[in-house]
């Protein structure tokens, strides 16, 4: 998560959401509250990590007993709306876990979630008792309220971005798929993207799985259809034979359509990390039916070992009709990224053609 967003809770913030519980909570000390949260380590915290310490630190402002607290946060939770408010369900996460209390967590996540979102407070519960809490999950699936049916998906996601990983359903994901079948046709765009997001989760380390359900849902649905194209956008991008297949890509050593007079250059050819080159191809699509075609270009990044290893960036994804001359430029900046560090070294890239190597070119780039 972007550290620019952990910004948002200021004293101000904190303060004014201390006032609300005050209205039905008199004994809660607001001033108090503030203070504790914004303690000495403060400004070093990443976002998680103030949503973990707002949570914690409203459990021993609000009473030790899980029931009274929660029915202070019910009290309020309709004028805690928003991305903010995910130290909600945190507080579910934090002060929930016992036993006796599952039912009511369960309760609180379900709620929560149709205000914030409850998609990282259910994957320890997930971890605890999967079973139980997928039984939860298929029922959730099946749940009148689209932020309910995302977080039957969002939340059983085995690599979901900044939440624990789930390793039991990174092995055995056939649970969660038992779910995405109830929202395979979801009429929420909002449900339909995270159960794209599960399928492209699952894929990364059960490929098959996702290919084998995607040759049974295809062609059922339209919302289904869209679904599976993203579920498997993984796979087409490292041009998975049977992936691009089932999407209709033309195989080239297969069709009558074929490719030509393909060229890639760059410039400048040597520039310094945090400069910008521009790239230009071209490249000539020879054939009298419709093809779907993918074009990309690929880096072999120099890594700190001296190893290259490849990014690829997507110029177009289309159908062209008959025989296309296809030509285009593109910017690309070298310089740092959280993400990607660059370093000093020729760099070879590469035009591709739905996963073919059409042209390539190199550049230098200096320290």
């Amino acid at each position: 998560m972007s550290n620019a967003l952990r910004d948002m809770y200021t004293i101000e913030f904190l303060q004014e959401f201390g006032k609300r519980v005050k209205t039905v909570y008199n004994d809660f000390d607001v001033e108090q509250f503030s203070a504790s949260v914004i303690d000495t380590a403060w400004d070093d915290l990443p976002l998680k990590a103030r949503i973990l310490q707002i949570a914690e630190t409203l459990g021993h402002f609000l009473p030790k007993d899980f029931t009274k607290a929660l029915n202070i946060l019910f009290a309020i939770d309709e004028n805690c709306i928003g991305f903010p408010y995910l130290f909600f369900p945190n507080f579910v996460e934090v002060y929930g876990q016992k036993e006796e209390y599952w039912e009511l967590s369960m309760t609180a996540l379900e709620r929560f979630t149709q205000r914030s979102s409850s998609e990282f407070a259910i994957r320890p519960f997930l971890l605890r008792d999967p079973e139980r809490v997928m039984e939860r999950m298929l029922s959730w699936a099946q749940h009148p309220n689209e932020h309910v049916r995302r977080l039957s998906s969002e939340g059983c996601r085995p690599r979901l971005p900044w939440g624990i990983s789930l390793p039991i359903y990174k092995y055995n994901p056939q649970p969660v798929l038992a779910v995405l079948n109830y929202l395979k046709a979801d009429s929420s765009l909002y449900v339909r993207k995270s159960v794209a997001n599960n399928l492209n989760d699952i894929a990364k380390d059960n490929p098959d799985m996702v290919l084998r359900l995607a040759r049974q849902w295809i062609g059922t649905n339209p919302n289904t259809d869209w679904i599976l194209r993203q579920g498997c956008r993984t796979l087409i991008r490292k041009a998975n034979p049977e992936a691009m297949e089932l999407f209709g890509y033309v195989n080239f050593s297969e069709s009558k359509t074929s490719y030509g007079n393909a060229i890639l250059s760059i410039q400048p050819t040597e520039l310094k990390i945090g400069e910008v080159c521009e790239l230009q191809y071209s490249i000539d699509i020879i054939g009298k039916q419709p093809a779907h075609i993918r074009l990309e270009y690929g880096i072999d990044f120099i890594k700190s070992n001296g190893k290259s290893s490849r990014k690829l960036f997507l110029l177009t994804d289309k159908i062209v009709q008959g025989s296309t001359h296809l030509v285009g430029t593109r910017k690309h900046s070298f310089a740092d990224l959280s993400t990607r560090r660059h370093y000093s070294g020729t760099h070879r890239i590469v035009l591709l053609i739905n996963g073919e190597e059409a042209a390539q070119t190199e550049i230098n780039i200096l320290g």
